[in-house]
């Protein structure tokens, strides 16, 4: 499960920092005003990236208090 949190929070970043180049260049060539409002996808898919770091965290601390909880049972 390690291994899948670290992949996903990886494609959330690259997707977060290849939509937003892509979006820019696209500005850039063919001017902001149609494009800017494509910068949703990269404020989304960063979101999504903290949002998923904040859970792993969380996870992590409640997986740790249940084995507390265990050890304690078990004394």
């Amino acid at each position: 499960m390690r291994l899948y949190n670290k992949v996903m929070l990886f494609v959330w970043l690259a997707a977060a920092l290849l939509s937003f180049l892509a979006i820019t260049y696209m500005g850039i060539t063919e001017g902001f005003r149609t494009w800017v409002y494509y910068y949703v996808i990269s404020l989304v898919c960063a979101g999504m990236y903290f949002f998923r770091k904040l859970m792993i965290r969380r996870m992590e601390k409640h997986m740790e208090f249940l084995e507390n909880q265990k050890k304690e049972e078990n004394k």
